[in-house]
């Protein structure tokens, strides 16, 4: 008899007792137990993150090395992104595509040292992500997960001053830097990005050692606990795709807006999973694009609410939807027929049968605030 996974027990990371301790509120997500928000609510969380620095626990995160013969050249065989180039200290977005050119997940893979790569790959989808790079890439490369690691995301405006104060050399990376770094008498992988739109780091810590290390951090006035439910608003906000939402195995690199991470010489070498139907999309254009709406009247627009054009017509989607803090008002990413893309043009969402006039806008609908050179 088969089990649903639903029905499996939640997992738990290594800083479970110190969300509850902090009086998170617990909620199932891709398997685990998490907090959703602490005692201030979302609203708050979000808005300290953005003037602050907020810590996340994304511990439910799958990590890995891929290590063996030539395991950089390897991965570019799921990959549309050239990591044979990828230097020490660097880390680049990528997405693992199947033969349709369909995104199987988005992922970090970065070389922290010269060992490899490290990946960081999505809670929900890391047993398959790594099921499916293992079965294609064979014995001759292999995924050394790290299940005794944490993975701390400290964000916001202060986020670099608090973490220099442990950790000084961290203040001269830079945005999608990446070294290990003694800090708190332990061997940490830091790097300088993270999925809130603001500067600040995803820290990879020894499981024994998390709990300390993140109580230290909020001992600092000016970082609080931020649960899922901020962590999704301000990953909204910055335009970011959530997978199993805005990506999944239908949607290409091209429809989602992701061609940044499909390199030139992937783009003529076409040796990478789905390359056809990708090569086409980008040189006669794809069905349906990703959008931004920013909703003008009425109740924000969640997941699975209908677009319609100026005629009333249903052409679209919203796969994430709700209320931006900063804009003070409903934000949304959908898709639909590239002729109803195109920014400054007027559509509307249809929310518990009403319909709401929306503006399409450019991503991101919140500036990005990232670091990108030194001092600065």
């Amino acid at each position: 008899m088969s089990h649903d996974p639903a029905d499996a027990p939640l997992k738990t990371t290594p800083l479970h007792a110190a969300h509850i301790a902090l009086g998170g509120k617990l909620v199932p997500f891709a398997g685990y137990e998490l907090p959703v928000q602490y005692t201030d609510g979302v609203l708050k969380e979000h808005l300290w993150t953005r003037e602050h620095a907020g810590a996340f626990d994304v511990s439910h995160m799958g990590q890995g090395r891929l290590r063996g013969v030539a395991p950089l050249a390897a991965f570019e065989e799921v990959v549309p992104g050239d990591f044979i180039g990828l230097k020490a200290g660097k880390q680049k977005y990528s997405m693992l595509l199947n033969r349709a050119g369909g995104i199987i997940d988005d992922l970090m893979a970065s070389r922290p040292d010269d060992d490899g790569l490290f990946l960081v790959v999505n809670g929900a989808c890391k047993e398959n992500d790594f099921a499916v790079i293992s079965e294609e890439l064979g014995p001759q490369v292999q995924i050394e997960r790290y299940e005794d690691r944490a993975l701390v995301a400290l964000q916001g405006p202060e986020a670099a001053a608090v973490l220099a104060a442990h950790a000084p050399e961290v203040a001269g990376m830079v945005f999608m830097d990446i070294r290990w770094v003694k800090a708190f008498g332990e061997d940490l992988i830091v790097s300088r990005s993270g999925y809130t739109g603001e500067d600040g780091f995803e820290i990879s810590i020894p499981g024994h050692a998390a709990a300390r290390i993140w109580n230290t951090l909020l001992d600092d006035h000016r970082v609080k606990p931020i649960g899922l439910g901020a962590r999704d608003s301000l990953r909204l906000e910055a335009g970011l795709p959530l997978y199993g939402h805005d990506l999944d195995e239908t949607v290409s690199p091209v429809e989602a807006g992701l061609t940044f991470a499909v390199n030139k010489n992937r783009r003529e070498q076409r040796d990478f999973p789905g390359a056809a139907r990708i090569v086409k999309e980008l040189a006669e254009g794809p069905a349906r694009k990703c959008v931004a709406l920013k909703v003008l009247e009425g109740a924000p627009a969640r997941e699975g609410a209908e677009i319609a054009d100026a005629s009333g017509r249903v052409i679209g989607v919203v796969t994430s939807g709700g209320y931006s803090p900063i804009l003070k008002g409903g934000i949304a990413i959908g898709f639909v027929p590239p002729a109803h893309a195109e920014p400054g043009g007027r559509l509307s969402v249809i929310v518990r049968g009403k319909t709401q006039a929306c503006e399409v806008v450019k991503l991101p609908f919140v500036p990005h605030r990232y670091v990108r050179k030194a001092g600065g």
